[in-house]
């Protein structure tokens, strides 16, 4: 089985910081491409960054410059730091990651996780 838990969401005022962590657990060949998606009530879910095994990164075009994603291969962890926040960043934040479960099946599955809350007081 494989788990990927979110954790680090709270309440923090406008132009404040965050920091999210997501751990990946379990059954894990491989580690691949990581993510962070939001989720505001009545709106789709989007992009916020993502970032490959390699460290490649890329960004939702509101995130750019304010919002930085970084991983730990070893302990299998994606980090969001979130500075210069908004109350338009109030949202469930996701993390997902593809995994390669087993050496024998080179395909990845996406996994997600429960989500975190983040809350932007104005």
């Amino acid at each position: 089985q494989v788990q990927v838990v979110e954790s680090g969401g709270g309440l923090v005022q406008a132009g404040g910081s965050l920091r999210l962590s997501c751990a990946a657990s379990g059954s894990i060949f491989r580690l691949n491409t990581m993510g962070w998606y939001r989720q505001a009530p009545g709106k789709q879910r989007e992009l916020v960054a993502t970032i490959t095994s390699g460290g490649n990164t890329n960004y939702g075009d509101s995130m750019k410059g304010r919002f930085t994603i970084s991983r730990d291969n070893a302990k299998k962890m994606v980090y969001l730091q979130m500075n210069s926040l908004k109350p338009e960043d109030t949202a469930g934040y996701y993390c997902n990651a593809f995994i390669q479960t087993n050496a024998f099946i080179q395909s990845s599955k996406l996994y997600w996780g429960q989500g975190t809350q983040v809350t932007v007081s104005s």
